[in-house]
């Protein structure tokens, strides 16, 4: 079985990320979507409130697991038995920081493997921090993030 971990904060999950979801499917037999804790970014909403959402938004999705985790990936990579990691790429500014990543996580587990997936175009600009811009200014999100959490995040 192939299988990939696709990990970030997911603060909220948004239309991009879904976009790398449905594309990492068509590779691979499973994909767990892991959901960091990550308090150093002081998330807006709560760790279980974020993975309630990725699980809510990947509900009708048959190869998708959501785990939620605190750590180090190398480490959860051994838990969940996968040896492949999935980013997306936006923007070249995201390159950098991805490569480094991609880089310490290989010199902790060698045959740890990160694959870049590229958004689809009309998804490229969204992040999880525009998103929590425009919510905490009242401003207009449901073309930013999936349908069945648009009423989750506006509460």
């Amino acid at each position: 079985m192939k299988r990939a971990i696709y990990p970030g904060t997911f603060d909220p999950i948004t239309l991009g990320h879904l976009d790398i979801i449905k594309r990492a499917c068509k590779i691979f037999d499973e994909v767990i979507v892991a959901v960091a804790q990550n308090k150093a970014k002081e998330p807006m909403f709560s760790f279980e409130k974020r993975i309630e959402l990725v699980e809510k938004v990947t509900q009708d999705f048959p190869k998708i697991k959501v785990v939620g985790f605190e750590g180090l990936l190398a480490n959860l990579s051994d838990e969940l038995e996968s040896n492949t990691i999935i980013r997306g790429l936006r923007a070249v500014s995201d390159f950098e920081y991805e490569l480094q990543m991609g880089y310490a996580n290989a010199s902790l587990k060698k045959d740890l493997d990160t694959i870049y997936l590229m958004p689809s175009l009309q998804y490229a600009f969204i992040s999880s921090s525009i998103v929590r811009a425009i919510l905490s200014h009242g401003g207009k999100i449901d073309h930013l993030v999936p349908a069945t959490i648009l009423s989750d995040l506006k509460a």
